[in-house]
């Protein structure tokens, strides 16, 4: 969506409800409405016009709109996927040490049953590692939406060593529990 744009476009408004599902049941971002050209070698100062709960930390405080703006609200999205809910609370308490010491298992949509398939467990890992690195407060150590993409074609994240003992903490520092 943004490397091979030149100037790149930026939505500024990711969000579950603009994200629709096309006949073979894939993913597509829709509403382009409030997107944005990014001005090479300027600072695209903005209003806000992202949803409330999908907002990067940075945008709201400094205006200034960048890729890692989106990126952040996929991480939103893919998390709010996983949860079957709109994860604010666990984001306004990233960094405590009780959320860092929270199970994944226990911050899954709990209407579903755990994954139990090698391949299940192999996506919800590579899911919840995605929107872990898409979360990170600084933008700087958020993904590219092109290394993003990369990540869920191959689909190579390693396999967790012990699926129920995983937490967010170690979502957030992947090296820790996986099996190379």
């Amino acid at each position: 969506m943004y490397h091979d744009c030149s100037p790149p476009i930026v939505h500024r408004d990711v969000t579950s409800n603009n994200i629709l599902l096309n006949s073979e049941l894939e993913a597509v971002v829709s509403d382009f409405g409030t997107a944005k050209l990014l001005a090479p070698d300027s600072s695209n100062q903005t209003i806000i016009a992202s949803t409330y709960g999908y907002i990067a930390p940075e945008l709201a405080y400094t205006l200034s709109v960048t890729e890692k703006c989106d990126v952040y609200s996929f991480g939103v999205v893919a998390l709010e996927t996983l949860m079957g809910k709109h994860p604010k609370e666990l984001l306004s308490s990233l960094t405590s040490s009780s959320t860092q010491s929270l199970l994944l298992i226990e911050i899954l949509d709990q209407r579903l049953p755990p994954p139990r398939s090698r391949s299940a467990i192999r996506d919800v890992m590579l899911v919840s590692t995605i929107a872990f690195a898409c979360l990170q407060a600084n933008p700087k150590r958020r993904p590219t939406m092109q290394s993003l993409s990369k990540e869920f074609l191959a689909c190579s994240t390693p396999f967790a060593k012990c699926f129920h003992d995983i937490s967010v903490g170690q979502l957030m520092n992947p090296q820790v529990y996986l099996d190379h």
